[in-house]
């Protein structure tokens, strides 16, 4: 599963400037894909083969008896139990401060690798002023810049060298389809995981919010075996204030790490919004197949105006998402439910789908003849052939005399053709250039 890693400690000691050199540093740690959005208090953070969700969270004052201050406090606590490492900053130039070693001790307990990040250590002149921190026997410790830059290539590299590295062309077992129910609070999650059921088997209120954890559902229809994932609704970073919800996201995105399928619900009554695409961004940066699930559908399927204007929002915001099956439900009537489970079952034989290499390679020719690469300078690149290295999902080494050649364009136009030629018209695929 993938990493977790938080960002802690208290205000205005770098914390924000820290997150946002390590999420959009240019050494391409952050997997920046057209038309996928992100939320900034978390980043899907990837380097090579490794990859983590970083997580930033608010300044932690210990001895503060505001009511909004101690909400704070408490979403920290969640951020640590949710987190499996943590990086703890400090402020190098105003020394050790009493809610540091309160900090120091809140995380002790825990047993959890933490690294500890000096911040405003702008050059090796400065570096003296670390060796107080020492006292908190947190190791390893790192001088660092934030603003600057200074000290962050070794933390991260130190936190990329204790990452377990998953390994390529993993294949996944034959098991249960493991089914995320992701989505905005209040768009029908736990009304149609209920639905499938046939029993109130998940709490369900009109309160937006009612699930804060994920809650795993085994069933079986038809001679196949599912988990559904039911998830906290994942709300926009300003309208996250609740105390317990800041970091139920953080489950809901962990959800989205165990699954093979994320079924998006998306409000037909309301269209898609930003945050709707935000979720698909979040499940197509995973590499999961996802089904885009029209809920409510009852409250608009007889107004021909509310129709276009969901299939205008939908094509507006979803053009990345245009191979993800759609389908039109609802969870209070039970229209197309049970429907739902062709769409389950199609996306995950694509996304387990193993290609034969003379298969492969015939389809490339095919691709080839229609559009070659487009040249640089004088010079085309010219690719030889390709190989399935992996699936869940489907992917690809091709292998080419200069990678570097290739334009994204085109890498857009082999992803698009190997889906039609090969068959797998309703799932993410992924292609690697090598050079030959």
């Amino acid at each position: 599963m993938e990493p977790v890693i938080a960002i802690v400690g208290r205000s205005n000691v770098g914390k924000s400037t820290l997150f946002n050199r390590l999420s959009r540093s240019r050494d391409a740690l952050v997997d920046d894909r057209p038309g996928v959005t992100r939320d900034r208090l978390y980043a899907y953070v990837r380097h090579g083969e490794a990859t983590f969700t970083l997580i930033d969270t608010g300044g932690f004052e210990a001895f503060s008896q505001d009511p909004l201050t101690q909400k704070i406090q408490d979403q920290i606590k969640l951020a640590i139990e949710e987190a499996d490492r943590i990086i703890f900053v400090v402020d190098g130039r105003q020394g050790i401060m009493p809610t540091d070693e309160e900090i120091a001790n809140m995380l002790r307990p825990f047993e959890k690798k933490v690294y500890l990040a000096v911040n405003k250590i702008d050059g090796p002149e400065l570096e003296n002023l670390s060796a107080e921190f020492y006292k908190f026997g947190f190791d390893p410790l790192f001088s660092i810049s934030a603003a600057h830059g200074y000290g962050v290539k070794a933390l991260i590299s130190q936190i990329l060298q204790d990452l377990p590295i998953p390994p390529t062309g993993q294949q996944v077992k034959e098991e249960a389809i493991k089914v995320a129910i992701v989505g905005k609070p209040n768009v029908g999650k736990s009304s149609l995981i209920n639905r499938i059921l046939g029993t109130e088997r998940l709490v369900v209120s009109d309160s937006p919010g009612t699930t804060r954890d994920a809650v795993d559902t085994p069933f079986e229809w038809q001679g196949r075996s599912y988990l559904f994932i039911d998830t906290a609704g994942i709300r926009r970073k300003g309208r996250v204030k609740e105390k317990l919800e800041k970091f139920s996201v953080i489950k809901a995105l962990k959800s989205l790490q165990r699954c093979h399928v994320a079924c998006v619900l998306i409000d037909a009554n309301e269209g898609v919004s930003d945050q709707d695409a935000r979720i698909c961004g979040y499940a197509l940066e995973r590499g999961k197949a996802v089904v885009l699930v029209i809920n409510k559908w009852d409250l608009v399927k007889g107004r021909a105006s509310q129709k276009k204007a969901l299939e205008d929002s939908i094509d507006r915001h979803l053009t990345f998402l245009s191979f993800a099956p759609k389908i039109r439900v609802s969870a209070l009537t039970g229209e197309g439910v049970m429907k739902l489970f062709d769409r389950i079952n199609m996306v995950y034989d694509h996304f387990c789908s193993k290609v034969k290499t003379s298969t492969l390679n015939k389809a490339l020719k095919e691709i080839l003849a229609k559009h070659l690469p487009p040249s640089v300078g004088r010079n085309r690149p010219k690719i030889s052939y390709a190989t399935q290295i992996g699936t869940c999902p489907p992917s690809f080494m091709v292998f080419v005399n200069r990678p570097d050649w290739i334009h994204f364009s085109y890498e857009r136009y082999l992803l698009n053709q190997f889906r039609s030629c090969l068959g797998l018209e309703s799932t993410p695929i992924r292609i690697l250039f090598k050079k030959k």
